[in-house]
């Protein structure tokens, strides 16, 4: 049996277990404090209503940025020749779940 966590980290929600390294939004200057809403140990499960606060996660800081792949971004307006295509890579940061508990 394994043990796992739901976390809320910036807007989004990632399944983590120990061990695992997660790639999130940058955090630059700022320390992740992740929010527990679900959590897994075998046949236990503690649901949040919405979150656990009892329970923390330690996440180390892997890789302060990173460049994600490519995203494009394209406009364009029918009849009337206005047409307008950009790109940018967001930057990222690693993140090491080290304990859940």
């Amino acid at each position: 049996m394994t043990k796992y966590a739901v976390i809320g980290l910036k807007g989004h929600q990632y399944k983590v277990t120990e061990g695992q390294e997660i790639v999130v939004d940058s955090m630059v200057g700022a320390k992740p404090e992740p929010r527990v809403m679900l959590l897994v140990d075998g046949d236990k499960v503690k649901v949040g209503k919405p979150t656990l606060p009892l329970v923390k996660i330690k996440l180390k800081e892997v890789a302060a940025l990173e460049k994600g792949k490519k995203v494009t971004v394209v406009k364009y307006k029918a009849k009337s020749r206005y047409r307008r295509k950009m790109g940018f890579r967001p930057q990222l940061t690693r993140l090491l779940v080290e304990k859940i508990g």
